[in-house]
């Protein structure tokens, strides 16, 4: 018999199947902002709406040898947790004490913006090489758990 995976787990799991629709060709993240147990957002990684992804055109971080967890603004992509923030904002849903699950750590740039977005938890799976945004996670009173999780 199949252990019924908790709360935390289900939505994690939920955030790697969102993660398949990233268009990055070094990771695919995923992003689910829950509040009250119920989805209220989603997001992934890729490019702004209506310009041509890393899938179509390559990785300018490739190109340019940037190493993971440096120079976040030589991206094209738009992280999987400002994509769920964005989308709850454009269709009116407030994130203010919701939980995020993400697949990866959030970077320094998105935890401000999960902070500013009065997100209260953030649940991930994957470390991050730049561990700032935890710095400014606890600074900020936001509750942070690393779930060990295998994607399905």
């Amino acid at each position: 018999m199949t252990q019924r995976p908790s709360l935390d787990e289900y939505f994690l799991e939920i955030a790697f199947v969102v993660g398949k629709r990233a268009t990055c060709l070094r990771n695919n993240v995923g992003a689910v902002i829950v509040r009250d147990k119920r989805i209220i957002s989603t997001g992934y990684n890729g490019a702004p709406r209506g310009m041509d992804h890393c899938l179509e055109i390559g990785c300018m971080r490739e190109q340019e040898n940037i190493p993971s967890g440096t120079r976040h603004e030589k991206c094209r992509a738009v992280h999987a947790e400002q994509n769920a923030i964005i989308q709850a904002a454009l269709h009116g849903v407030s994130t203010d004490g919701a939980t995020l699950y993400c697949t990866h750590q959030p970077c320094i740039l998105c935890a401000k913006m999960i902070i500013n977005a009065s997100i209260e938890r953030v649940v991930y799976a994957t470390p991050y090489p730049d561990t700032d945004s935890l710095d400014f996670f606890r600074d900020a009173s936001v509750e942070v758990e690393h779930i060990l999780f295998e994607e399905i």
